[in-house]
């Protein structure tokens, strides 16, 4: 028998964590067959060692869901969630579509080669790409996931950034770490990494390569030119699936006509086996206000006031 401890950041994540009279902590009790207890801001799990650390990974994945928009703030068993899920974790949490949109954009990614999704921010691009490709990955469709993004400051230079490779562009690449904390937790995302399984990569370092039986996410793609959006496309190989997604409202590149999405819609019109989908403002779900927030920009911008 062991006892690992957990420390909490404050009463509020206590709160959430714990759940009303600590029922979190009792379905977790039930789920893993262990005895945890909670004081203050420490949270103590005890028992066998394989049964610790798969409840760690847990609450480390509750903790991670916290801050998602799409999360419940209590723990449920694998049965206790009703619908379709894009993708259930190893801990019993199911990922859900919240719209129409986003039920749509699931559905193609499981039936195209190549999906292609334009929205704006809090419409769970990112997210349900993620999520799908940890499906697909789990089913054994296949045998790897790779994301990138385009390393390209939004307005601002950071300059010179100390440590090795993954440290310089981690500030780049934290959302997608962010997405596979959430589903996957920290340390079996940092074991699938390790092994390969999982590939983070700026999109410069896919030049040259060909990439089967993968997922690929092309993430903030108004950032790529038209040049390296056209690499991108050229890197699927046999058994592979490839999902590019962004916004472009947001474009950083210094000529925003470099933008490699923009036109991407017009040069792949009609291709067989390649399907796009546009998201609103109606399929944001995160916070209230990101809806008013873009919503205020586009009439703003309509009005062509500067």
């Amino acid at each position: 028998m062991v006892t690992r401890k957990i420390h909490l950041i404050d009463s509020r994540e206590a709160l959430s964590l714990l759940g009303q009279q600590d029922q979190n902590l009792r379905a977790l009790e039930q789920t893993y067959g262990v005895q945890i207890f909670g004081r203050g801001h420490i949270v103590s799990v005890r028992g066998a060692p394989g049964k610790v650390e798969k409840t760690l990974e847990a609450i480390e994945s509750l903790r991670q869901n916290l801050g998602q928009p799409d999360a419940s703030s209590s723990f449920q068993g694998p049965a206790e969630q009703a619908g379709e899920a894009a993708f259930t974790n190893s801990f019993g949490r199911s990922i859900h579509s919240k719209t129409a949109n986003q039920r749509r954009y699931v559905e193609l990614m499981t039936a195209n080669d190549l999906v292609i999704a334009i929205g704006p921010a809090g419409t769970g691009k990112t997210y349900l790409a993620v999520a799908s490709a940890l499906a697909a990955l789990k089913a054994g469709r296949v045998t790897k996931i790779v994301l990138t993004r385009p390393v390209v400051e939004a307005g601002e230079k950071l300059g010179f950034l100390p440590g090795d490779f993954y440290e310089k562009v981690n500030p780049y690449l934290r959302p997608l770490y962010d997405a596979f904390y959430a589903m996957l937790g920290p340390d079996r995302f940092r074991l699938y990494r390790d092994e390969e399984t999982i590939e983070i990569v700026p999109l410069a370092y896919m030049r040259g390569r060909t990439l089967e039986n993968a997922f690929v996410i092309l993430d903030e793609a108004q950032n790529a030119t038209a040049e390296q959006m056209k690499m991108f496309l050229t890197r699927m190989g046999l058994g592979s699936k490839a999902v590019v997604n962004g916004d472009i409202t947001q474009i950083d590149l210094a000529n925003r006509r470099q933008s490699g999405l923009v036109n991407l819609p017009i040069i792949l019109k009609g291709t067989p086996g390649i399907e796009f989908i546009h998201f609103t403002e109606v399929d944001v779900v995160r916070h209230r206000l990101v809806k008013e927030i873009l919503k205020a920009y586009d009439d703003w911008e309509k009005r062509g006031e500067s």
